[in-house]
Order: structure tokens, then C-alpha cells, then sequence
């Protein structure tokens, strides 16, 4: 478990708001994820004045493309200094060790990881796509399909972390969103757990976002969810 696990999702357009956020939440998280709603809105520039704040910075990027545009695509993003970056685990295994290669020629290489399967898709969604079966099923063919092509983890809602653990093993970093405190809105996220119970079930990091870019003090908050952490942690 590192340090702080916690990390923040600026899912915003909004520099100015996303600045804020960083500098109130400050040491209360472990770093920052910025997703795609910032990265259309600002950009390298952005990750660059984010990165000024001193927090690790997750691109959540999500490349699905053709090995070669994702490997171009990846040397461009690992440039910037970032701590980690994804990518969809559905773009097959040649498409992953591409952009895992293009990590390794960075200065200081990042994590990079596998999306397995949405946090916001439940069964239904995903027979009407085509992949029949149990989500925890597709998650775990993912997981490792992205450990065999040589990757430093994935994204998995909680659900599914115990299967990936056993599947992909204890070094393989499990990236967790769709965390919320009890008692909070769901939003568009389908499969989720509670602080306490994600690092119970062996999340290294946790994703947040409305919980706490939405809330009066968001350190605050941040600071209790980590207190809860802890407690389960030691």
C-alpha cells in the first residue's frame, strides 16, 4: 500500500477549479487524476501546470487505437513527467506492449496501466456489446491478457480485485475508482465500494472524484477517508 493511496479525480474543464482543488487538498492525497473532460479542455499544458503543484499526476487517458498510434501517442504523454497513464486492456495485446515500450523510452518511465472493464457497465451493458458472460470474468481475461503483455497494472472497480489478485498475483498494481464514503450518491458509477472495504479487498490506489471535488472541504473529507484507510491497513 503506498504512502497515500488516496488519489483526486479532476474530471473538469475548469483549470482555474482544478488548480484549487489541488492546492486545498494539498498532502491530503497521494496525487492527482486528470481525466478526459481536463485533457480535451488544456491539454500538455495543463498536465504541466498541475504537475507544478508537486502531486503525482495519473493521465486517464484510455488509448484504444493501433499499436503504432498508441506507441506515438504514449512517448508524447510520457514526456510531461507523469507518475502513471492507461490504456484499454480491449485493444489487445500488441496495442499494450506498444505503449509499454513507448513508457520505457521516457527519462523517468511511468506505470502503465490496463482499463479493464468501465466502473459505470454492469452485465447487461456489457451482453449488448457483445461480451456475454460475468463481469468479473471479462475483468480477469483483461488482467491478465495485460500482465502477459508486460504492463504495471490495471483499472478494476473493488469487485473484481480479489479475482485479478489471484489471477495477476500481489505485485500487479490494482487501480481502483468508483470509491465512494458510505452514504454517497452513486452518480453514473455502478460497480463500487466504500473506502474501508476496496482497501480491504486489496486496492493499492483508490480514485475519487465527486465525493471530494464536491464537498465544502474537500481535505477534509480526503483526510477522514484516509484516517479509514489507515485503519484498515495499519
Amino acid at each position: 500500500m503506498n504512502p497515500n493511496p488516496l488519489y483526486v479525480a479532476l474530471d473538469t474543464p475548469d483549470l482555474a477549479r482544478a488548480l484549487q482543488l489541488a492546492r486545498d487538498l494539498g498532502t491530503a492525497v497521494g496525487g492527482i487524476k486528470l481525466g478526459l473532460e481536463f485533457l480535451s479542455a488544456h491539454g500538455p499544458d495543463g498536465i504541466r501546470r498541475l504537475l507544478e503543484e508537486g502531486l503525482p499526476v495519473f493521465a486517464d487517458v484510455k488509448f484504444h487505437d493501433i499499436p503504432n498510434t498508441v506507441a506515438g501517442a504514449a512517448r508524447a504523454l510520457c514526456g510531461l513527467g507523469i507518475s502513471m497513464f492507461n490504456v484499454h486492456a480491449s485493444g489487445g495485446l500488441a496495442m499494450m506492449q506498444a505503449a509499454k515500450e513507448a513508457a520505457r523510452s521516457a527519462a523517468a518511465p511511468p506505470k502503465v496501466l490496463a482499463v479493464t472493464v468501465l466502473t459505470s457497465l454492469g452485465p447487461d451493458d456489457l451482453t449488448r456489446v457483445g461480451q456475454g458472460g460475468k463481469v468479473e470474468d471479462q475483468v480477469v481475461r483483461l488482467a491478465a491478457l495485460a500482465r502477459e503483455a508486460g504492463l504495471d497494472g490495471v483499472v478494476c472497480s473493488a469487485r473484481e480485485i480479489a479475482a485479478v489478485r489471484k489471477a495477476c498475483g500481489e505485485d500487479f498494481l490494482i487501480v481502483t475508482p468508483g470509491i465512494r464514503p458510505p452514504g454517497a450518491q452513486l452518480g453514473d458509477q455502478v460497480r463500487v465500494m466504500t473506502p474501508r472495504e476496496a482497501v480491504r479487498a486489496g486496492a493499492d490506489i483508490l480514485v475519487v472524484g465527486r465525493p471530494l471535488t464536491g464537498a465544502a472541504n474537500p481535505a477534509e473529507v480526503a483526510l477522514s477517508m484516509l484516517a479509514e484507510i489507515k485503519s484498515v491497513s495499519g
